[in-house]
């Protein structure tokens, strides 16, 4: 069972770019829930108290009690718009969530003893996560915090799919239920292959590249080895006057 969060809101009456910028200027986020039914509500929240729960994973799959004025109202963050290089949340959207009715969340994925596994501990190969969570329906009070993996016996080149998933009572995973096709892999164990680009040294026009001698040059050293230098007689030594 996914944990309870408390979100305390205002209700907000402008609309529009300007207002909501207006609101981030004053430290607050501008937000909106919708759903079961009801009209949609403009709210805004405290920024610094929302950027304290979004540290929390579970926020992002757990049941909102979000409070406005004495009434308290069971949503879930259904989007979440941040700013493109500041840590600013620019805007959330909140689905109101009734009992009876079933939700639709992304649930994230917990891959456990990966160090562990056959495929890493015995035969040199490397976890490759392929997918860190999964849109799950159910009704709110199955909701999972998250699922556990155990991959420890995978083994090298080898993978676990959707439905190798434990789902508890009342969780379905929808992607499953429209098609046995979708049944993708979700993490698998192989070798990581280390591709080495040479590069090619060119030779510039008019002068050899590093190692190679110029014909002619070749060819004089050839004819004049073992002659001594001009000036110099045999053994190295100069004459002397």
């Amino acid at each position: 069972m996914s944990k309870d969060f408390d979100l305390v809101a205002e209700i907000r009456e402008d609309r529009g770019k300007g207002a909501s910028r207006r609101l981030r200027h004053q430290g607050l986020v501008p937000a909106i829930i919708y759903g079961a039914g009801r009209p949609p509500r403009a709210l805004t929240f405290e920024h610094s108290k929302v950027i304290r729960q979004l540290e929390n994973e579970s926020f992002y799959s757990s049941i909102l009690n979000i409070q406005v004025n004495e009434k308290s109202q069971a949503a879930i963050l259904k989007d979440i718009q941040r700013h493109p290089s500041k840590p600013l949340i620019m805007h959330m959207d909140f689905q109101r969530i009734v009992e009876d009715e079933r939700i639709r969340m992304n649930v994230p994925i917990h891959y456990t003893n990966a160090e562990e596994a056959v495929g890493v501990r015995q035969e040199g190969g490397s976890v490759s996560q392929l997918i860190t969570d999964i849109e799950v329906s159910c009704f709110p009070k199955d909701l999972p915090e998250f699922f556990e993996v155990d991959i420890q016996n995978l083994g090298l080149n080898e993978m676990l799919h959707l439905s190798d998933i434990k789902l508890p009572e009342g969780v379905e995973i929808p992607a499953l239920s429209q098609s046995p096709d979708q049944d993708r892999p979700i993490v698998s164990i192989h070798f990581i292959k280390e591709v080495v680009i040479e590069e090619e040294v060119e030779e510039i026009e008019g002068e050899p590249v590093e190692g190679e001698e110029i014909e002619g040059e070749e060819v004089a050293a050839e004819e004049g080895a073992g002659e001594a230098e001009p000036g110099k007689a045999e053994g190295g030594e100069s004459p002397k006057e």
